[in-house]
């Protein structure tokens, strides 16, 4: 028998992806983002969420894709403290989904270079591939960064 998951999804690119729904604690548009000098590219900066300082993952640069254009404002996915206080910047958020493990797969081959670093596998979905993010490694700014 299968067992189920949940998972939060949103769109970086071409990208469906996915982060288990405990890791996520809210899902917000964009906050006005102060830049870190010397940080890492992948590092877009730093959000005041509620007087807590969230480090901004631009998963974007992250993936290794194309930087957003400046009119197409990020959406939020703040995680939960216990992945200290980090968030992801993606382009759009869709939907909450529930998988079952049987439709899990490891990462398609056309997956090259940083990107399939950063992702665990994938699930069949009826018209699309949804992506999980290896969470601990798309944290981990050392793992796929600048070379």
């Amino acid at each position: 028998m299968s067992e189920l998951r949940q998972l939060v999804t949103f769109r970086v690119g071409r990208h469906l992806l996915g982060v288990d729904i405990e890791e996520v604690q809210e899902v917000l548009t964009a906050h006005d983002i102060s830049a870190v000098p010397l940080a890492p590219q992948e590092v877009e900066g730093l959000l005041n969420l509620r007087g807590r300082i969230v480090t901004a993952i631009d998963l974007r640069r992250r993936l290794g894709l194309q930087a957003r254009s400046d009119r197409q404002a990020p959406m939020v996915v703040v995680l939960r403290p216990e992945r200290g206080s980090v968030s992801l910047l993606a382009d759009a958020v869709g939907d909450v989904v529930e998988v079952g493990t049987e439709d899990f797969e490891d990462p398609p081959e056309t997956l090259r270079g940083r990107s399939r670093q950063l992702i665990r596998g994938a699930y069949k979905l009826p018209r699309r591939l949804l992506l999980l993010l290896e969470l601990d490694r798309v944290l981990d700014i050392a793992v796929g960064g600048q070379e």
